[in-house]
């Protein structure tokens, strides 16, 4: 079976900006994360306004148990940027493709 990666990026930070923090999340996903049987196959790009949102988001997935990876870029005040999981949660439904 062809398990997703879904990675959460705010759209407040510049487009190559985006592509440079999903880039991470995937990578510290794979470096730190739970174990997965995720092999390189469907990416998930997901967006949310901002910083807000996506605190709320990192919120809202640990209340469910759902394992996430969040990573901070050091060059933005070490603020949560993007974050990574492997489950599919019905709450995804709510979010715009990036």
């Amino acid at each position: 079976m062809n398990k997703k990666l879904f990675v959460i990026v705010r759209k407040d930070l510049s487009t190559s900006q985006q592509a440079v923090q999903a880039g991470h999340a995937v990578a510290e996903f794979l470096l730190c994360g739970p174990k997965t049987n995720w092999k390189n196959g469907t990416l998930v790009y997901l967006g949310v306004k901002g910083l807000y949102q996506l605190e709320r988001w990192i919120w809202k997935l640990n209340e469910r148990g759902v394992p996430i990876v969040v990573f901070r870029e050091p060059d933005i005040r070490n603020e949560p940027t993007a974050i990574a999981t492997d489950i599919n949660c019905d709450l995804f439904k709510k979010l715009n493709l990036l």
